[in-house]
């Protein structure tokens, strides 16, 4: 009897023993496949991530590269110069007045409707101020009005006809920053100093490392 209770005794004691093993043994096979599976989900996203950044950068390419062909046209085909700033992009367009005049030429109207495809393709959501200018002929009081109305009447253009949406301020300079010093009415350069200048203002300004000062 005393054997048989050893026996009894001694299985008793190894099955608990036994089966702690096999509930660990299966504990580290569950951790590992849940291991294995999380590793996988990782590398999935890591995968996907990656794919996404090349994605990403890929479009980016592309679109500084259709950008620089953008502003190449205008430099060429209208004459523009472009100069990029810490706050956004400078674009002087040959918008000219007649003297004492602010009405926006027809001949003007290429250029202006080129730069307003420009401005909503690559730089939506942005601030654009339209700065007017007077050739030095005339009060320093008359001249920041008639810059004024000349930046105005661009600014009526761009929303009414170049379908800009984005926010649009007009100012008047006068006859501050001459092209052209003195000339006035009908002397050579005069017309280069009845102008008006933009600067586009945009948290999203992929040109500033494409246009440097246009030629």
């Amino acid at each position: 009897m005393i054997n048989h209770f050893k026996m009894f005794a001694a299985i008793a004691l190894v099955a608990p023993v036994m089966a702690g093993c096999a509930t660990k043994g299966f504990v580290r096979e569950h951790v590992a496949a849940e291991q294995a599976r999380a590793d996988a989900r990782t590398d999935s996203a890591v995968s996907a991530e990656r794919s996404a950044r090349m994605s990403g950068d890929s479009s980016l390419t592309l679109d500084v590269a259709s950008l620089r062909k953008d502003l190449d046209s205008l430099r060429t085909e209208y004459g523009a110069k472009i100069t990029a700033l810490e706050s956004g992009m400078q674009f002087a367009l040959p918008v000219h007045f007649a003297y004492d005049d602010a009405t926006v030429r027809d001949e003007d109207k290429a250029a202006l409707d080129r730069f307003a495809k420009v401005v909503t393709k690559y730089y939506p959501g942005s601030v654009i101020t339209v700065e007017g200018f007077a050739d030095p002929a005339g009060s320093q009081k008359y001249n920041l009005d008639l810059s004024k109305r000349r930046a105005g009447a661009v600014q009526g253009y761009l929303s009414s006809n170049a379908g800009v949406t984005d926010e649009i301020r007009a100012v008047g300079y006068g006859k501050a920053r001459l092209v052209v010093p003195n000339a006035s009415k009908d002397q050579p350069g005069a017309d280069q100093n009845r102008r008006v200048v933009f600067v586009v203002e945009s948290a999203q300004a992929p040109a500033q490392g494409v246009a440097m000062t246009g030629q």
